[in-house]
């Protein structure tokens, strides 16, 4: 007599849902902690070398350097930002911050520009000596990090213009410029190739105007490869070296190069 195989009972819907159930809560619960895992090794990596490059974990760091070394491999002279007529440009210009320009002491005709060419070697110049230079303008749509963007009208003298005046060919020869208020406390670090890309601009006028305190006056950066943070207001000082200059916002974990 053939022995009869004992059929396999079948899971219950009810079963069904209660098995999928505790398997979505076990991977949620375990991804979870993974993330969660990750993310506190992320917090508690030490920062670079303060100064420069402190402000971001060194993971975090290091992919943003690996950023810049792509997009500097593309960078070209060539590639110019978009320009529009002065017809577009905003008549209210946007204002985002006062870091380092606070008007509380400062004198714009007693301001100066201290060119570092070396150790012992600053060339200072007045407003009018900058002005006195061949102007050039430019309308274009200028980028915040925070997301918004305007098209503004500037003007001023184009920095390769600027450095050919004075005779700065050695100090370009560097990897890097460095700028900050008069104060000193707003600086940002520029990679050369930016510095001199031919729509960068020492600007002194806004809408045809000279610029507002709030705006940079008596001299402010205007480069249009970067974004707004690298476009320092009331330029005080310049540098050069081979060493990138501290920045700003690069010490609070921002993007040191800030390309666009």
């Amino acid at each position: 007599m053939p022995i009869k195989k004992k059929e396999k009972k079948l899971p219950t819907v009810e079963q069904r849902i209660k098995r999928r159930n505790f398997l979505s809560f076990t991977t949620f619960f375990l991804l979870g902690g993974a993330g969660l895992g990750g993310w506190k090794w992320l917090y508690h990596s030490s920062a670079e070398t303060p100064g420069i490059t402190a402000g971001a974990a060194k993971p975090l760091r290091r992919a943003l350097n690996r950023t810049e070394l792509f997009f500097r491999n593309l960078f070209s002279n060539n590639h110019l930002v978009k320009t529009y007529p002065k017809s577009m440009a905003a008549r209210k210009v946007r204002v985002n911050a006062h870091i380092g320009i606070e008007a509380e002491g400062f004198k714009p005709e007693s301001w100066q520009l201290a060119v570092v060419k070396s150790a012992g070697d600053i060339l200072n110049l007045t407003i009018e000596e900058i002005k006195s230079l061949p102007k050039t303008e430019i309308v274009y749509d200028f980028k915040c990090v925070e997301g918004w963007d305007q098209i503004q009208h500037w003007a001023g003298v184009s920095f390769v213009d600027f450095v050919s005046h004075y005779n700065l060919q050695q100090q370009i020869k560097m990897q890097y410029v460095g700028m900050e208020t008069p104060n000193g406390e707003y600086y940002i670090g520029l990679d050369m190739e930016s510095a001199l890309h031919p729509q960068t601009i020492l600007a002194y006028e806004m809408n045809e105007q000279p610029l507002a305190i709030e705006h940079g006056a008596p001299l402010r950066l205007i480069i249009p490869v970067k974004y707004g943070i690298k476009n320092l207001k009331r330029i005080g000082k310049i540098t050069f070296s081979n060493n990138r200059p501290r920045d700003y916002w690069a010490e609070r974990g921002y993007d040191y190069y800030s390309g666009l």
